[in-house]
Parts: structure tokens; sequence; C-alpha cells
């Protein structure tokens, strides 16, 4: 083996000669030189003094850097249900942190939102095994939490953590077979939700007086969930309602407000009713009867019967030009409307503005009640154009500001895709529930 070898060295150059031997060279050097005796650890030891299959203690000297290899002390986590009577003094006292802690954690900037807690609301807390609070979270609502936590230098600092929520488009669909409201339910909507839809066409039907057998609704609106579970619902979208064969649209644009699918605002100047699902007992007739005297009478208004006390609405912006009483209308409130317009608001039980003041349109001005020449609880309301009574579920409204020009073009495509969505829907809908 080493004979071949000396035969290639033989034929190689000289210079490589030289150049493999002072490699070797350096390699015999490396090998016979003593080593440094290792200084890692205070405690040396000859391989002499230790016996065969005896133990033998060994000290571990942790250096700077192995620090980190130690595990971490855990945090007890505490949760703590708010209970009427409940302040954060009481609640730190019978966790069993002191006065000072409660005041140290209380500096921390947003603290303050602790004053928010109230019965059923949670507060998480961990502490050190030397009952130290070291973290703090409180559930601000269902995306946002509070988080105050200790620092190394002992201090509270806070933040707020932040759920992502996942925002889908959800549809609704009803016929009207008794009331708007019971439709709403069944089709599965929340109050605020059927509430949000009868102002939204409030401007155009009157929920009290128009509402018929028959009658339907389409909703397109938003639900919110948070690592998919449900949260709560959204805005709606879009929404079509057909009163009495007549379709009223509406579309949401990102200003907030609603216009038709042509841009034309769903705002009116005044609301077709000052009262939210009451009952009508009188229609507009110039030739009824007077429930007291039983004379022919002109009735150049509408009733709404509803229980005392509740709230009538200013059906439009204007100026109070009369609040008061007499034995004939109870209280009574008359709103002038710029120059044209005025309504009337009688047999209050209650008037909550005087003469004079400004209002806005749904603005509580009064409540229901059975003052004046009345047989029972019940709001008579007139609206009058330039001095006549007219009946109105039926006058033309003056229409709130339309879009800007500038702004249909997208208007209208957006509305265009939210209408065909709309229908897709009730094609789908009514092809499930028809079978």
């Amino acid at each position: 083996m080493v004979k071949p070898i000396k035969n290639v060295v033989k034929r190689l150059p000289r210079r490589h000669k030289i150049t493999i031997s002072g490699i070797s060279a350096f390699l015999l050097l490396l090998i016979i030189w003593p080593s440094e005796q290792a200084s890692a650890s205070r405690n040396t030891y000859s391989l002499e003094s230790f016996e065969l299959g005896k133990r033998y203690p060994l000290e571990l000297n942790l250096l700077d850097e192995d620090v980190a290899l130690v595990p971490e002390r855990t945090l007890d986590w505490v949760e703590y249900e708010i209970r009427s009577g409940d302040n954060l003094a009481r609640i730190f006292q019978s966790l069993g942190f002191s006065a000072q802690q409660l005041h140290r954690l209380t500096q921390a900037e947003d603290a303050n939102l602790l004053r928010r807690i109230h019965p059923g609301d949670t507060l998480q807390i961990a502490r050190n095994d030397a009952n130290e609070i070291i973290e703090l979270r409180y559930d601000l609502n269902e995306t946002e939490t509070l988080v105050i936590t200790q620092s190394e230098d002992g201090f509270y600092a806070s933040s707020r953590d932040s759920k992502d929520v996942e925002t889908r488009l959800e549809f609704a669909h009803a016929t009207i077979t008794s009331n708007f409201w019971n439709a709403g339910v069944q089709a599965g909507l929340t109050q605020s939700q059927i509430m949000n839809l009868a102002e939204l066409f409030g401007w155009d039907i009157d929920f009290a007086l128009d509402i018929r057998r028959g009658d339907q609704f389409s909703v397109l609106f938003e639900q919110k969930y948070i690592d998919g579970h449900y949260v709560g619902s959204g805005r709606i979208i879009a929404a079509e309602f057909i009163n009495q064969r007549e379709t009223f649209q509406a579309i949401r644009h990102e200003n907030g407000r609603y216009y038709t699918p042509e841009g034309e605002s769903m705002q009116k100047t005044f609301l077709r009713a000052p009262v939210h699902f009451s009952r009508v007992s009188s229609d507009f007739n110039p030739r009824r009867l007077h429930p007291v005297t039983g004379r022919v009478a002109p009735h150049n208004g509408i009733d709404y019967v509803a229980p005392t006390g509740t709230p009538v609405m200013a059906a439009g912006d204007g100026r109070v030009v009369a609040s008061a009483y007499n034995n004939l209308n109870g209280h009574y409130i008359f709103v002038q409307h710029g120059e044209r317009y005025m309504t009337k608001y009688l047999h209050l039980s209650r008037r909550q503005v005087s003469q004079g003041d400004r209002v806005r349109q749904g603005q509580v001005i009064g409540r229901v009640g059975a003052t004046g020449r009345v047989t029972g609880a019940h709001l008579h309301y007139e609206f009058l154009v330039d001095g006549v009574h007219r009946n109105p579920r039926t006058v033309n409204l003056p229409q709130a500001e339309s879009l800007p020009a500038n702004e249909l073009p997208a208007f209208k495509q957006l509305a265009a895709s939210k209408v065909a969505m709309l229908e897709s829907r009730q094609r789908v809908y009514l092809a499930f529930n028809n079978d």
C-alpha cells in the first residue's frame, strides 16, 4: 500500500514535493503540540482518582447563556365573574391582592376602562408564586380585549387585543300574513333589524296603516363571525319591500345612506307616520261621524291607537309654533316646516318641547295620551300643505338630495349587482319553500 504511494510521489514535479512536505510537517506539529487544559469547569479530575463502578456527584456551573434553558415559573390564572355590587377594590381584596397592587395596576393607560365592568362580565388575572399580578384581561366587546401587563420594572402597561371579524352576507325573505313584526321574526331577523327595515322604508310606507296581507320583503344583511362563531348582525346592504303591489328598493351607499337603484335618496323631508307599529283606528275621512258627538265632522287626519306614553316623533325638521293645552285637543303640539308645511299632534299625555323650539325629524316631542275630547288613548295626527289639510299617507313628500352626478355611474353599477343578488336569492328561496 505504501510502495505505490511512494512511486506516485517520485513522479511528481519538485515544487509539488516541497508543498506536500510542508503540509505533512504542519499536521505533525498539530498532533504532537500539547493542548490547553479545559477551563470551562473549576473542578479538575484525573482518571486515576476515579474507581470503576462508583458513583460521583457532578457539579453543574451554568453560564449566563445557559439561564435560558431553565424553565420559567408557571402562572396561575384566575377567572372572576362580576357580581352585583362588585367594584375593583372588593374584587382584588377577595382574590388576595393588596390595595397597593390595585393602585399600581390602575395607573396604566386605559385602566379607567375597567370602570365599565358590570354583572356578568369576566376578569382574567394571571399571578405568579409571589401573588403579584402579571397580567389582567378584560373583554371590552366581542372583538376587543383590554390587556394590562406588568413590565420588567414592575410598572403596568396596557394594550388591546383585537380579533379578526369575518363578515358574511345573509338573506331573509318573508310574506306578511298577520303583521310586519311577526313576519320579520319568522324570517329570522332580530328586533333591531326589523326596526331598521321599517325606518329604511318609513318615508314611503306607513307601517301602521299601509301594510296588507300578502306584502313581501327581502333583505341582504351582514352577519359577523369571530373564529367561525356568530357574534351579531351588521348593516342592511340592500332591501326590497313590495307593499300593495308597489315595489320599493333601497341600496346602501358607502356614505352610510340609502338610495334607490337610480340614486334617489330614500330619505324624505317627512316621515309617513309619527309613531312606530301602532294600530290605526280611524283613517282620513272628511265626512266621518265624530265618536263623541255622533255628528258628521271632518276628520282631517289619522288616529293612531297606542298605549299611553308611546313616543310621538316629529315627522320632519321644523320649529314648534304651538305647545299648549285646551279642552278639545288636550295637550297638543304644532310644528311648522318651512313656509308650506305644518304637522299637528293632538291628545298627548305629555309635551316634551316648548313653543319656539327647533326639532329634528324623528325626535321625540311628546307621548300618546287621552287628553281633551276623546274616548281612549290615541294620537291624532294632521298634515297641512299651504294651510289645507292633506292625507298624510298619500300626500307627495319633498325628497332629500340625491347622489351627486359624478357618483351616479359607480353607484348604479353597485346597485345593479345588489338587486341581481336579491333577485337570485329570492328565486332560490321560493324554489325551496314552494315545493
